[in-house]
């Protein structure tokens, strides 16, 4: 691949491809063409680094910049993805997604999205059509935080809603994202009096390690023993039990909040309730353009009359009636905190303990600036924070862009069926019946997917016991 910039095109080759890659002397451009280019794309000089890259320097007007300060490409926050001056669009990591414009005349290299094979242009710069060579783009299209899941509900049937303005009891939301393993993957958190019980209630909430590979929410009991089979929760990130922390379980992050349409979005809560009552109900709330606090403001009265569809994969006892506890990244980590173990980055700013970006801008702005300032402001923090962990981008994009940056904003709302896209999102795939001989494992952070180790242990085969 070749770039306008000799900088740019070291750092995205070295991340991407194995094999050399040219010196500006073959770029295609020589250091004059290179600043005519740039001066395409206009700088803010006012505007402050948010995050350092592969790539480059992401700034606060969305350039991105090298190291001497010239501008390379343009990021783009709701994708996540950077568009450099001659077209090509690469992910944080220098991965690449497409060509340039003129990919055919100036001999870059592009890759089937279907089979993933190598192919050269007219000049042939890249002449491979190696085993090694499509193995290389191959493992640098999936390298990196790609995500637990993809957050798009577009093949899914869209539920037809009744305006509950004038209807249904009345709520207010509030909102967090500490990364925690969900209430609702513990399996003494759900009904698993019998089997049909479990199913009725979809089984247990989704959860992933920490590099967002799902994981069983629950397995043998580490000290299970002959005669004996025990079941114990995958322990949670945000606890300092045997195995958890890094080692344990978080939240998918494709349980992040999504947008349908421009008047509908789905996202997971933690609702009210008390045993394992709660978990797997869905709610249709409608925003009535009210506030908790009766402090009515600009994004409130701009999120008025739009509907969602929240579906409760954890229990809040500390949650009041008609309260659902959105989980939005960037939300705010709250009383317990994995996201930082999760998220990589010391300098990242996660504002208010309660209350996240939002909470620290209105610090920052005012509590009566407009909507626009605030959705700025916190599309801001999400790029800092979020560059490079792509569904946690979208949601907390998803809170300024379709939420309005409303804080604390009230609805009314009812019970309703779970859409699928939500079902699909909450129901594990490895813990699909209440029984289960998955082994114990001290730490998740390795798991990669695939087979996993189990144990029978009602058996003469085993004579001291799983473990022995």
């Amino acid at each position: 691949m070749k770039f306008p910039f000799a900088k740019a095109a070291l750092l995205v080759c070295a991340a991407v491809f194995t094999w050399n890659c040219s010196s500006d002397s073959s770029s295609g451009l020589d250091p004059a063409d290179a600043s005519s280019s740039s001066a395409a794309i206009t700088a803010d000089p006012s505007a402050t680094l948010v995050a350092t890259v592969t790539v480059g320097e992401i700034y606060s007007d969305m350039t991105v910049r090298d190291a001497s300060g010239n501008v390379i490409g343009t990021f783009d926050s709701a994708t996540g993805t950077i568009t450099l001056i001659d077209g090509s669009v690469v992910d944080t990591n220098g991965t690449v997604i497409s060509g340039p414009t003129s990919s055919a005349a100036t001999g870059d290299i592009t890759s089937s999205a279907t089979t993933g094979d190598v192919t050269s242009s007219a000049s042939g710069d890249i002449a491979s059509s190696s085993s090694e060579a499509v193995e290389t783009v191959s493992s640098s299209s999936t390298a990196g935080f790609s995500g637990s899941g993809v957050m798009d509900p577009s093949g899914y049937e869209v539920p037809v809603l009744n305006s509950l303005l004038n209807n249904g009891a009345t709520g207010w939301s509030s909102r967090y994202w500490d990364a925690c393993k969900p209430h609702c993957s513990w399996p003494g958190n759900v009904d698993t009096t019998s089997e049909a019980t479990y199913q009725a209630s979809y089984t247990t909430a989704r959860n992933c390690n920490i590099h967002d590979v799902e994981i069983p929410t629950y397995t043998l009991s580490y000290n299970v023993q002959q005669y004996w089979m025990g079941y114990q929760g995958t322990t949670s990130a945000c606890s300092s039990d045997r195995g958890g922390g890094s080692s344990g379980a978080f939240a998918c992050t494709d349980m992040a909040p999504v947008a349908v349409n421009d008047t509908l979005s789905y996202g997971f809560v933690a609702a009210p309730g008390s045993g394992n009552a709660g978990c797997g109900k869905c709610y249709h709330i409608q925003f009535n353009g009210g506030n908790h606090a009766n402090d009515v403001k600009a994004t409130h009265k701009a999120l008025a009359g739009k509907h969602m569809i929240v579906m409760a994969s954890n229990i809040g006892y500390d949650v009041e009636e008609g309260q659902f506890d959105m989980m939005v990244p960037g939300g705010g980590v709250g009383l317990y905190d994995a996201l930082s173990t999760m998220v990589s980055g010391s300098n990242v700013q996660w504002g208010a303990q309660y209350g996240g970006f939002l909470t620290y801008c209105q610090q920052s702005l005012g509590y009566d600036n407009t909507v626009a300032k605030y959705q700025e402001c916190v599309k801001d923090m999400c790029a800092a924070a979020f560059t490079g962990y792509d569904n946690l981008l979208k949601g907390c994009n998803w809170f300024a862009d379709w939420y309005m940056a409303a804080d604390n904003p009230t609805y009314n709302w009812e019970e309703i069926e779970c859409p699928q896209y939500l079902i699909d999102k909450y129901k594990t795939t490895i813990n699909t019946t209440k029984d289960t001989r998955i082994a114990w494992k001290d730490d998740w952070s390795t798991y990669t997917g695939g087979a996993l180790d189990t144990l029978e242990c009602l058996s003469d085969s085993y004579p001291q016991g799983c473990n022995k």
